[in-house]
């Protein structure tokens, strides 16, 4: 036998499926059985009078029923009636009103018989009415004249109609009329107003009353309301009127509620199991009542109520016997309160607790019908058979009733009938037909053969086996055509064959085999179940927050079982997407272009497969900006202070953290909006302090983390009055443009400052420590005022006082100014140099006396310049740099000098107006330094032992040079390093032979100078010996040189080995790790220009030949020059440029004379001589090999600027001592100073030949330039 298991309340879901199932398992139609009525008219018919009526009456049964009806309990022969006609095979009446019938005619009871040999089955008694329209009576309505103040009922009294209309009120625009908590409609369809108002005057109050069934609406004849105030009252109709307390010129008066509906203190309220409980309270009063609902001993069943009609209706749905009790309505306004109890009784029409199922039994067997109902009043059951009371039926030997239940036993095959249970009490019946059906066949399976049935794993398979039988046929299940019996609690047997799997496993698919066997029979059906995977949101989509106009995706990827084809569908807030080209949907995501604020909401992505269906939602919030506040009103104004008060904007969902007052000076600033004050968002009022004589508006800003929301439209202006200025002018100074004046200068009140019209400054000055009198002047609006004769660098109190035409400002303060300033007078002593080191030097000076300043001292500037190199005695352009010490300094560092060398400096003192006379030339020497790298080496005449070398003198000897430091070692093929061999050689010498070299060997030399401090930087390269007296097998790249500028190197180079090479150029920053940069050199030259390059760095560089794998030249460094920056004073100024201006002009002078006398006169003259003897005593003869001065003779300015070097195998590069940066000592014009004295700035330098704008370019200028600074 198979084990049974009742389903469980949790498995909701199967029990709905089981139930199907259950109804299915029918009789099949192939074998005899009684009538079953399958579709029958509802129990109250109400019918369109203009329509054909039809009745429904739907049968079945073996063989096929045939149908009779009653009417009004008697039999109706419808073939009399050529109005009615019944449908082929159907006992469905239709009475054809459309061909001249009148529904009236029809009204009854009518009741449906469908009968064969085994039985009778009937339908309900069908209650026929057809529906009723009737117009208004016709009636005189009287205009309703009303105090305002007063309630007010408008009667509606709609015609009865069937079924009742639906009541509405409108005007005569067909406008419905609108309803607020003071005016409303009730239950019964009358208007009411709690009170009423003068805008309720009017002459159109429409009642309407529509009809569904019939689609018309019926219209009441207007009724026209006029409210008179107490006023009008008073004027216009109390003399008409008796003295009455309604129409007594009372003034308007608040009233305490009273209901107007329903009436009393309590009522009753009959309502049936199921329906809709309407409870309603409408109150007058002034002010308008507020309506409260309470259950007394109870609460108000939650998710069953609603309130209506403004809570004036309390609304119950789905109402049980547990809903009755007292109901209280509470009308309350601030004048009292009043209340109504509604006691509710809940009763009940008759309900299935059991109805009867149609039961088949083979002979011989026993059964039951039971009917069981229940209701209040509790219902009667009675019991029919085919149609007619069982106690007037035939008898039946194996049929005994018993109440509700009626039990049959050894049943035979005439015991086949229709019974029918009616259960009834007042307030209506149940009927319900059930058959006993009495046959003997063999077992039936009715699931088709084969069938397939798809489940979701670890989900509850349902495996079906429908049969039929009698009697009942035992069923057994089978895994596999070969498997044993299934038993256990791993699965659970049903009535109705269903095989139930609660949780489907991988190895739960496979082949089923349903048994049903009786004495009769037995018969086997089989069946296959395939598990399959769930389908899986594997990225659900996730909460956003967007910004309005911006774009959002949504992500729903999903996992799913690879035999089932998903579907995947967006939904916003339960519902289909917009229709709106921004919503792009892919395969994986949901995509929303230009958020708008109606995009905010849940989207739902929800999978379907034939099986199984997941989803998973997430909220989209749209975030903007806020929208202006509005509304802004000033209340309590004051001369000084007023309040304003806004209501905010919409915040766009994020907060308004803050509003931003800002105002509008309309008097002196129209148009223009200034920063007031910020609140806080939780703050919708702010006190402002105000200013006289200011016409304000005001305006306000909402701020969230979006950002600012628009501007709210201004207040209304507010004029405050005049008074006298709170405040005076500020950053008032005197600092004199001239050495005899005083300029005072001041920051004008701004316009709402002024307090009043006419706004003055009062002017006051005197002399420091001076018994002196105020001296005061009353200028207009301006912000600068000028005393002059003033003596030279005086302190003065100053003092500037506001004043309008109402009075002065409070007095001012005072502050110290001093007239103008003039240039220092005297220069600084005991100028004294102490030599640190050969790049450093300290200068200490004495101070100027104070009063020779004539200013404000703002420092000391010491001018140093190179007079010569000492080891080359050759002289150089003098390059004057400057160092500015701020303060009252004494002493200060010159940094960046270059070793064994002349130096000259001299010191002056610095005020507002300029420089004062710089003290004496002080002359020192820098001692000697490291060389720079030798300025080349070449390896020529390789032999088979033997190289030579040749090189060049350093380009910065730094001193004198004692000797050259050669080391060089061997490198073998695999460029590893052989012994260090060093060699010292003689300062003189610019050659060497070195012998007794290993052949065919690649040798690495590493070249420098030495002075008596030390070492100088090398250079390095690298050279082959040759093989068997042969050229080398290798070519080689050597000599590489460079000769840079700012921004440009020129790189040139040697080569030797075969023809037609390909270079390449590479470089880069030195000691930087980046990738070589390289440059393709056209055609076999062996020079190249790098361009680009920053000034002021040091770069490495390497040369290459193509097709030459790994053949490149050792590497070298070079520097590019600095970035030419101003460091030359002003040629016009100094001596030298001077002297030689004018011994050019006299030069030119004395040639136009002898030009002049030579005319005259004839002959030759000899000019050069003139020139030699008048030629200034500074300037130095040139020299006739190259016809430079003799001051600028120093070889180094005649070359390229060539700042190239090699650099040792370690590829550290040193500075060269030509570097001018003073960024460690000085300062420049500008520097600036630590308060103990320490240098901290840096220097600025002029060339003398430089104009006295200070152009920043190193050429010298043209002799038309240099004449206009002389002039």
């Amino acid at each position: 036998m198979m084990k049974k298991k009742s389903i469980s309340a949790s498995k909701a879901s199967l029990f709905f499926f089981l139930c199907q199932m259950i109804s299915a398992l029918d009789v099949p139609l192939d074998l005899s059985q009684p009538p079953t009525i399958t579709q029958q008219s509802p129990k109250d018919y109400i019918v369109d009078p203009r329509e054909n009526i039809v009745i429904q009456c739907e049968a079945k049964g073996k063989p096929p029923p045939s149908f009779s009806w009653t009417r009004n309990g008697t039999h109706f022969d419808i073939d009399k009636d050529e109005l009615v006609t019944m449908k082929p095979n159907s006992g469905t009446l239709v009475i054809n009103i459309m061909n001249g019938g009148k529904a009236e005619a029809y009204e009854g009871v009518y009741q449906c018989t469908a009968r064969n040999e085994r039985g009778a089955a009937i339908s309900n008694n069908i209650v026929i009415r057809p529906s009723r329209s009737p117009l208004w009576t016709k009636e005189k309505l009287e205009p309703n004249q009303v105090r305002e103040g007063d309630s007010l009922v408008l009667h509606c009294r709609p015609p009865v109609g069937l079924p009742p209309p639906i009541i509405f009120w409108m005007d005569n625009a067909f406008q419905r009329l609108p309803q607020s908590e003071r005016v409303s409609q009730g239950l019964n369809g009358d208007l009411y107003f709690s009170n009423v108002q003068p805008e309720d005057t009017r002459e159109d109050y429409i009642c309407y009353a529509r009809f569904n069934h019939t689609q018309t609406i019926q219209q009441k004849q207007p009724i026209s309301v006029k409210v008179f105030s107490m006023d009008s009252l008073n004027d216009t109709i109390a003399a008409n009127l008796s003295d009455t307390d309604i129409y007594g010129a009372k003034p308007v008066t608040e009233r305490p509620p009273i209901l107007l509906t329903p009436t009393g203190t309590t009522s009753n309220k009959v309502e049936l199991r199921g329906n809709v409980l309407l409870l309603e309270c409408i109150a007058a009063g002034l002010p308008t009542p507020v309506i409260r609902w309470i259950k007394e001993g109870g609460e108000l069943p939650a998710n069953r109520t609603f309130f209506e009609n403004f809570k004036k209706t309390l609304k119950i749905i789905d109402v049980s016997e547990a809903d009755s009790g007292n109901y209280k309505c509470i009308a309350r306004n601030i004048l009292g309160s009043t209340h109504h109890v509604i006691s509710v009784t809940v009763k009940a029409a008759p309900y299935w607790i059991t109805a009867p199922r149609n039961l088949v039994l083979s002979p011989g067997e026993d059964g039951s019908l039971i009917c069981r109902a229940n209701g209040n009043p509790k219902p009667s059951i009675s019991w029919l058979s085919n149609g007619v009371p069982i106690a007037i039926a035939p008898e039946d030997p194996s049929r005994k009733v018993d109440g509700d239940t009626i039990i049959f036993s050894a049943v035979q095959e005439r015991s086949s009938a229709v019974y029918q249970c009616n259960a009834s009490n007042e307030y209506g019946y149940l009927l319900a037909n059930a058959f006993v059906n009495v046959l003997a066949e063999p077992p039936r399976i009715l699931t088709p053969a084969n069938k397939l049935y798809q489940v979701i794993l670890d989900s509850p398979a349902l495996i079906d086996c429908a049969y039929f039988g009698s009697p009942k046929p035992e069923i057994e299940w089978f895994k596999g055509v070969k498997g044993s019996i299934l038993r256990g609690n791993e699965y659970v047997f049903h009535d109705n064959g269903t095989l139930e799997i609660p949780v489907a496993q991988k190895d739960s698919s496979g082949t089923y085999t349903c048994v049903a066997r009786n004495e009769l029979g037995k018969i086997q059906n089989e069946v296959q179940l395939e598990v399959k995977d769930p389908t899986l949101i594997i990225k659900q989509p996730e909460y956003k927050v967007i910004q309005r106009y911006g774009h959002v995706s949504f992500e729903c990827i999903i996992k799913h079982d690879s035999t089932l084809i998903p579907t995947v569908i967006w939904l916003k807030d339960n519902d289909e997407l917009p229709d709106d080209e921004r919503f792009l949907v892919g395969k994986d995501n949901l995509t929303i272009m230009n958020v708008t604020d109606k995009d905010d909401g849940t989207y739902t992505c929800i999978v379907n497969t034939t099986l199984d269906s997941v989803s998973a939602s997430a909220v989209l919030t749209v975030v903007a900006r806020p929208n202006p506040p509005f509304d802004l009103e000033l209340t309590g104004q004051l001369e000084r202070s007023i309040e304003l008060s806004w209501i905010p904007g919409d915040e766009n969902n994020s907060p308004i953290t803050s509003f931003v007052i800002e105002y509008e000076d309309g008097l002196h600033e129209p148009g223009v909006w200034h920063y007031q004050t910020e609140v806080p968002g939780s703050q919708t009022t702010v006190q402002l302090k105000l200013s006289p004589y200011v016409n304000y508006s005001f305006r306000v800003i909402a701020v969230n983390e979006i950002g600012r929301s628009q501007p709210s439209e201004p207040s209304e202006q507010y004029l405050t009055k005049s008074a006298n200025p709170d405040e005076n002018p500020s950053n008032v100074q005197g600092i004199g443009s001239e050495p005899d004046n005083l300029v005072i200068t001041w920051e004008s009140l701004k316009g709402f400052q002024s307090n009043g019209p006419g706004l003055q400054y009062k002017v006051s000055w005197r002399q420091k420590d001076v018994d002196d009198e105020w001296t005061s002047v009353v200028v207009a609006n301006v912000s600068k005022y000028i005393v002059s004769g003033t003596p030279t660098f005086v302190p003065y109190e100053i003092k500037v006082q506001a004043l309008n035409d109402l009075g002065y400002a409070p007095e001012p303060s005072e502050v110290i100014g001093h007239s103008g300033e003039d240039l220092p007078m005297v220069a600084p002593g005991n100028v004294q140099v102490h030599v640190i080191n050969s790049t450093l030097a300290k200068v200490h000076w004495d101070p100027v006396p104070l009063k020779s300043v004539r200013g404000h001292l703002q420092g000391y500037k010491v001018y140093y310049w190179k007079v010569q190199s000492l080891s080359r005695r050759s002289k150089r352009h003098i390059e004057k740099k400057i160092l500015t010490f701020r303060g009252n300094k004494t002493f200060g560092m010159l940094p960046g000098l270059e070793p064994y060398s002349s130096y000259k400096l001299n010191v002056r003192v610095v005020n507002g107006k300029g420089e004062g006379p710089a003290s004496p030339d002080k002359v020192f020497k820098t001692p000697e330094g490291v060389p720079s790298s030798p300025s080349f080496l070449k390896i020529t005449n390789p032999t088979l032992d033997s190289l030579t070398l040749e090189w060049g003198s350093p380009t910065h000897p730094n001193g004198i040079l004692i000797s050259y430091i050669l080391k060089f070692q061997p490198i073998n093929n695999t460029h590893e390093l052989g012994p260090l061999v060093e060699i010292r050689i003689p300062a003189n010498e610019s050659s060497l032979i070195l012998k007794n070299l290993n052949y065919s060997t690649r040798y690495k030399f590493y070249f420098n100078a030495q002075t008596s401090v030390g070492s100088g930087s090398q250079i390095t390269e690298e050279a082959v010996t040759i093989m068997d007296e042969v050229q080398p097998l290798y070519p080689r790249i050597r000599n590489v040189t460079t000769a840079a500028a700012e921004t440009y190197a020129n790189i040139s180079w040697e080569y030797e080995g075969p023809d037609h090479a390909n270079f390449y150029v590479e470089y880069g920053v030195a000691g930087s790790k980046e990738d070589w940069k390289k440059e393709i050199v056209n055609g076999s030259r062996s020079f190249f220009v790098l361009k680009g390059l920053t000034p002021g760095t040091a770069y490495k560089v390497r040369v290459g030949a193509e097709g030459l794998s790994g053949f490149r030249s050792s590497e070298d460094v070079f520097e590019t020059g600095p970035a030419m920056a101003s460091r030359q004073v002003d040629i016009a100024t100094q001596g030298w440029f001077i002297g030689l201006m004018c011994a050019v002009a006299l030069l030119i002078l004395i040639l136009l004379i002898v030009c002049f006398i030579r005319r005259n006169k004839g002959g030759k003259y000899p000019v050069k001589e003139k020139e030699d003897a008048h030629a200034d005593p500074e300037i130095q003869p040139m020299k006739e090999d190259d016809g430079t001065f003799g001051e600028y003779s120093d070889a180094e300015d005649h070359k390229p600027l060539k700042k190239g070097s090699r650099t040792p195998s370690d590829r550290t590069v040193k500075k060269e001592d030509s570097d001018d940066s003073l960024v460690d000592y000085g300062e420049g014009v500008n520097g600036q100073f630590n308060e103990d004295g320490s240098f901290i700035g840096q220097y600025s330098g002029k060339k003398e030949k430089e104009p006295a704008e200070g152009n920043e370019s190193s050429e010298a200028p043209s002799p038309v330039n240099a004449m206009n600074s002389f002039v």
